[in-house]
């Protein structure tokens, strides 16, 4: 979350081109003992070597194809990737698969041409502007330690979802998680200030930072944090991000958990995966197996209290969890339109709205019921 906000949500954008047919040079010759055309080779190279260097510029273009799938019940480099030390957990025979997108090319290094061209024909790449997946105002290593961010957020909130959904009480404290460079924020707050108030307004959750700052309509105001102990107040004038305010700092929840839950999974950034994880640690933490031996995958972001939101790029997860070998798939109620004519055989897709909807929608699945037929219309 991006306090006021960067949205990140990528469109997928289906772009088709004509299929080109591979020419092949001949030279014909009158007699059987020809002269070499020195003059026409030359130009045919030239050629060649021209349209082969045309091909290999940058091409100002990103790719995004199916990305691995990573099954949060298993293990990382010889670890669980979920894990508790102060509270029993349970063996559990469910596959729950976190999916993602793989993105080829960045500001630095883009695809060439040739690469461009060979993802226009195929159906399971999506070819986008640089500048749609990364925001000219920020450099590449930003974005990656935004979306690191991103993930250590989502998290945080999946574990408070379970831990709610469970019935554990929780306390939670609204803090800085990073401040993006050249932005309202940046040189002022740092990450690990504690969020106080905007003005005299008291905001203790994202929902109210957000509000105050799209009230100020682009006026100067005082944020107050509590850093090291100390409160302090910093003057930040938002600035205009497509149609909302922003203050460029992304925000989370600092969370007093009642029992201690340790999450990993490597070189993965983004939200996503909060859907995900929040359903497997609500398996750990109860006896048996939540979907029995169900192979389930899915996708969506997660508040502490168990809202399920929409993602990007849901296409291409669609083909990462069938090729996964997946056999259902949790979309998140935003993203209903997008899955509408983008199911893969084989694979049943539920929407969901909320934890609580993807906890019956597995136990339905699980006792044999088929998949509800997807209605946007409910969702809207």
């Amino acid at each position: 979350m991006i306090a006021g906000l960067f949205a990140h949500g990528v469109r997928t954008l289906a772009w088709t081109q004509p299929k080109v047919r591979s020419i092949e040079l001949m030279t014909f010759f009158k007699n059987s003992n020809p002269r070499p055309k020195v003059g026409s080779w030359a130009i045919t190279a030239l050629l060649v070597l021209s349209l082969g260097g045309l091909m290999a510029l940058p091409s100002g273009y990103v790719i995004e194809r199916p990305g691995q799938v990573f099954n949060v019940m298993g293990e990382l480099d010889d670890k669980p990737v979920i894990s508790a030390t102060d509270v029993d957990t349970y063996k559990s025979e469910t596959r729950f698969d976190i999916t993602t997108v793989s993105l080829l090319g960045n500001r630095d290094s883009t695809p060439g041409w040739l690469q461009i061209l060979g993802a226009w024909l195929d159906p399971d790449q999506v070819v986008l502007p640089l500048d749609e997946v990364y925001p000219p105002q920020l450099s590449t290593a930003q974005v990656r330690a935004e979306s690191t961010a991103m993930m250590e957020v989502s998290q945080q909130d999946a574990i408070a979802a379970a831990l709610t959904q469970l019935g554990y009480p929780l306390d939670r404290q609204l803090y800085v998680a990073s401040v993006i460079a050249d932005t309202p924020a940046s040189k002022k707050l740092i990450a690990g200030d504690y969020l106080v108030a905007v003005g005299p307004v008291a905001v203790a959750t994202y929902e109210e930072l957000r509000e105050q700052i799209q009230l100020s309509e682009g006026k100067t105001v005082v944020i107050k944090v509590v850093r090291d102990g100390q409160p302090k107040e910093f003057e930040l004038t938002p600035q205009k991000k497509d149609d909302a305010w922003v203050i460029g700092a992304m925000v989370g929840y600092v969370y007093d958990f009642p029992v201690d839950i340790e999450l990993q999974l490597g070189d993965v950034g983004g939200p996503s995966g909060g859907l995900i994880f929040a359903l497997g640690i609500y398996d750990v933490l109860t006896e048996g197996s939540l979907g029995g031996d169900s192979h389930i995958a899915g996708t969506g972001t997660i508040t502490a209290d168990g809202k399920v939101g929409p993602i990007g790029g849901i296409e291409l997860k669609l083909i990462a969890a069938k090729k996964a070998g997946a056999t259902l798939f949790l979309a998140p109620a935003g993203n209903c339109a997008e899955v509408v004519g983008q199911i893969p055989d084989g694979l049943s897709v539920v929407i969901v709205e909320d934890l609580e909807s993807a906890l019956v929608a597995i136990k339905d699945f699980n006792s044999g019921k088929p998949a509800p037929a997807i209605s946007c219309t409910d969702q809207e």
